[in-house]
């Protein structure tokens, strides 16, 4: 199940007497709109949306992928319809209503009908729960196969039983009020997660890639963990990713495809490059200084960077990209784009649940909080004789942004998955500092751990001769 969930405030909605105001009427409209309230298409997604007021303004908006385990519904249920009043209570006050979406592409052999059958109650324990707060559910959707379907409205004629199809792209009053007001919708989420994981390659490129972070793990992370060496590795990788930045940086993608333009810049970068700045950010304080590359003409080809360095991290290496996708969604909320950013930052988090820069950056971009504050401290941080930065700092900042706003400090991301009761925080200076193995395996250079073990949280340089933990 992903328990990252994403909340988007009141700020992302047209709130403003003097911004355009649009009336959505009915189901059709309301899926319609979707893409355009949250940016793009939340596939295999739900989505819980606060009314506001007699005219029901929409506010506060929180997505969620569907667990795929019926079991994990009626827990889920509850801690979504709390979390959604929760955080609504503290922006903008207690919702009058909340419209709730179940989007879900249907599987092989499936038609969209049967997705919205299978999702009914799912639909019905989300309702409930929110009915248990004192929040009604004005409408429910589902929508699958280009089509949607009403959990609420019991009338044929304008929700019959084969669904309704959606509207032409571009055609919908959303989507017309969106170009006049500039908004783009970006895809799929699917889609955008694609460009930040490996794909479904042939088997040798899968294996020449395995090969190449076997090699460098074995060489590169013994050094690490050493006195002198730690420092030697950080500048090699920070000077070679340079290398590949502005290697990127002197060949343009190709425009209309995304898809062209990732393929380009693989083919530019090759499985050893890739393993090697890999591997080197698994050390917190290389990529500390990497997190620096933010804006400015820096900011686009480091963007370009990660996503092509998270699409090496194939299996069983799937942790090591928890720090490229931690860098992109940095870059991409430091940039302005919180879609991307929202989706690096998920697939952060499902790489390593407890990657704690992932952790404090995903919720700052879900609190709304400003990335010119986390800027302006990597920039106060740097040192003009060795050009270092921290991202402690940063991270510090976030935390005492969280504060100051009123929110509560960033924990576990299991807490979801436990009916939403508070866990552990997670200390800053143990995931995040360590480099990982493949999953399920030791480390390299280091022996498993004993099933049971307690994971410890010393920095890096303290574990010599220890498995590093996650």
């Amino acid at each position: 199940m992903n328990t990252n969930s994403e909340h988007y405030g009141p700020r992302d909605t047209a709130e403003s007497a003097d911004e355009q105001q649009i009336t959505l009427r009915g189901p059709a409209q309301l899926a319609d709109a979707l893409p355009y309230l949250m940016g793009y298409f939340p596939s295999d997604s739900v989505v819980m949306v606060a009314l506001h007021g007699d005219r029901g303004r929409f506010g506060g908006r929180l997505r969620l992928g569907i667990p795929k385990s019926p079991q994990e519904w009626a827990p889920l249920a509850g801690h979504l319809a709390e979390s959604l009043v929760a955080n609504s209570e503290r922006r903008s006050g207690r919702p009058d209503g909340i419209v709730l979406f179940l989007c879900q592409d249907p599987a092989e052999g499936e038609s969209g009908r049967q997705v919205m059958e299978r999702l009914r109650a799912f639909a019905q324990r989300l309702r409930v729960a929110c009915g248990t707060l004192d929040v009604p559910v004005l409408e429910a959707l589902c929508i699958s196969g280009g089509r949607f379907w009403s959990y609420c409205c019991p009338d044929a004629r304008c929700c019959p039983p084969e669904g309704t199809g959606l509207a032409l792209p571009g055609t919908s009053v959303m989507a017309a009020a969106a170009a006049y007001a500039g908004i783009q919708v970006r895809g799929t989420l699917r889609e955008m997660e694609d460009r930040l994981t490996p794909h479904p390659s042939d088997p040798d490129s899968r294996r020449a890639q395995v090969r190449a972070l076997d090699a460098t793990g074995g060489a590169v992370v013994p050094r690490i963990l050493g006195e002198t060496g730690r420092a030697e590795v950080a500048g090699e990788t920070l000077d070679l990713a340079r290398v590949l930045m502005k290697r990127l940086g002197q060949a343009p993608p190709p425009r209309g495809s995304w898809a062209a333009a990732d393929r380009s810049d693989d083919a530019l970068i090759s499985d050893e490059e890739a393993a090697t700045v890999i591997v080197g950010l698994q050390d917190r304080d290389t990529r500390d200084h990497a997190a620096a590359w933010m804006e400015g003409p820096e900011a686009a080809p480091a963007l370009r960077l990660w996503r092509a360095l998270a699409r090496r991290c194939v299996s069983p290496y799937d942790t090591y990209a928890a720090p490229p996708l931690a860098l992109a969604g940095w870059v991409a909320w430091s940039g302005g784009d919180e879609p991307e950013a929202r989706a690096a930052l998920g697939l952060a988090l499902r790489a390593d649940a407890e990657y704690v820069f992932a952790q404090l950056l995903h919720q700052a971009c879900n609190e709304g909080l400003d990335p010119e504050r986390l800027r302006a401290c990597l920039r106060r941080n740097r040192s003009s004789r060795t050009g270092r930065t921290t991202t402690a700092a940063a991270t510090a900042a976030a935390r005492r942004a969280l504060k100051e706003a009123g929110k509560p400090q960033v924990r576990s991301a299991r807490a979801a998955g436990r009916g939403g009761k508070p866990v552990r925080a997670v200390r800053q200076g143990g995931a995040a500092g360590r480099p990982r193995g493949p999953r399920g395996a030791a480390r390299p250079g280091h022996p498993a751990v004993p099933a049971g073990a307690r994971r410890r949280e010393t920095p890096l340089r303290a574990r010599r001769g220890a498995r590093s933990g996650r």
